[in-house]
């Protein structure tokens, strides 16, 4: 049996004790339940635990906002009456006022394994205030579902951003926990931190590598469906900084990419006559949707759908970075003229494309665009990356 951080800090009253005579806040998401599916914010109140406040991070405390880039405003919980600060509508970061409602905050997030995903940045910008205003951190860790491999370029300086915490690849391998610690070391942060950890995760266990046959899967945020779309994400998440359709407006949202006028079956032959390795561990299927909100929509995508699930599913082979990056570079090949790139402030980062302020630099969407690259050339690049990560996140891991 898994047990997560929530479960275990409201089993063990030794663990609650520092808690008493604490005023203390949760930054929650609809993810954070505990094994019985309650509320996190729900089950701490009905442990005795003094809640003064509660912080939602991207999408709301709720989950209610189903688009990506939609602000969620400040409210009041209508049950247990407290204060809830919204981290993504008018202030990214916690202000002043809101760190004086607690003296401990409890961090229950369930992470995808990504840099881009926003949580992680909110755990960074949550410990800097903490270490400015002297409060008390505490990550009830969960499962990182894409498990424990390391894949893409790491953020170059200057590439910071909302989805760029710090300089670490794309796909990280660490839980919200471990993340925590590395940030601090990073930043050179001086804050009370403390990790309330798993019992029973086994990150390199079949058949969930990272996500416990024992657990439901809940949302973490509105198009994050399922442990596929969880291990497609660090490639598939791309696809937002393009003009081809990631599937938001249908029922699997970034699993799945297309656009009216590509052709799939070419797409997917181009792709293994260049680097028919990076097509492993899943399986290409051809695919058509219409998106109902967003890219294309209303119109007929023809595309593919990633399975990275079942019996196609190689966690140690599959690569989902490279196999996205593949598509961009298959498409240039086969479309030299393709609109490819959007242009647009994603994330509030203005006067970049919003490719380049996914991956943390250029260099991926350079590699696309210039002719001669070859797949050898950003599989080298990456791979340099990979392994320096590998080494700087080793003293962290809990698990």
């Amino acid at each position: 049996m898994t047990l997560f951080g929530i479960d275990r800090l409201l089993a063990d009253p030794e663990l609650r004790r520092p808690l008493e005579g604490k005023r203390v806040a949760l930054l929650a998401h609809p993810a954070s339940v505990t094994r019985d599916l309650m509320h996190s914010l729900d089950a701490l109140a009905a442990a005795g635990v003094n809640l003064t406040a509660a912080f939602g991070p991207q999408h709301g405390l709720r989950g209610d906002k189903q688009d990506n880039m939609v602000e969620s405003e400040d409210f009041t919980d209508p049950v247990h009456r407290i204060p809830v600060f919204s981290l993504y509508g008018e202030v990214r970061r916690p202000t002043g006022p809101s760190m004086q409602t607690f003296d401990v905050i409890l961090i229950d997030l369930q992470d995808l394994g990504c840099r881009i995903y926003t949580f992680i940045t909110t755990l960074l910008y949550i410990l800097e205030a903490a270490a400015q205003h002297g409060k008390s951190v505490w990550v009830l860790d969960r499962p990182n579902p894409a498990g424990r491999p390391v894949e893409g370029l790491t953020l170059r300086e200057g590439w910071e951003s909302f989805v760029g915490a710090g300089p670490m690849p794309m796909r990280h391998g660490l839980t919200l926990g471990e993340l925590g610690h590395w940030f601090i070391d990073q930043f050179k942060l001086d804050v009370d931190y403390r990790v309330i950890e798993m019992e029973g995760w086994s990150p390199d266990s079949e058949p969930g590598f990272g996500w416990p046959e024992d657990r439901i899967w809940i949302n973490p945020s509105p198009n994050a469906a399922n442990l596929n779309m969880a291990r497609c994400y660090a490639g598939t998440v791309m696809l937002e900084g393009a003009t081809l359709s990631e599937g938001r407006g249908t029922t699997r949202p970034l699993e799945l990419f297309g656009a009216p006028d590509i052709e799939p079956r070419r797409l997917i032959e181009e792709m293994r006559i260049m680097a028919p390795h990076w097509l492993d561990g899943c399986v290409l299927r051809e695919t058509s949707f219409e998106p109902t909100f967003h890219k294309h929509v209303g119109q007929l995508c023809h595309g593919v759908h990633i399975h990275a699930e079942g019996a196609f599913y190689d966690h140690q082979r599959f690569r989902p970075w490279r196999l996205q990056a593949l598509v961009f570079k298959a498409i240039r090949r086969l479309y030299p003229d393709y609109e490819l790139w959007r242009d647009f402030p994603y994330e509030y980062a203005f006067g970049k494309l919003p490719i380049d302020v996914i991956n943390g630099s250029p260099l991926l969407r350079e590699w696309v665009d210039i002719d001669t690259a070859e797949p050898g050339d950003l599989g080298a690049a990456a791979s340099a990356d990979e392994q320096a990560w590998e080494d700087a996140r080793r003293p962290f891991l809990l698990y």
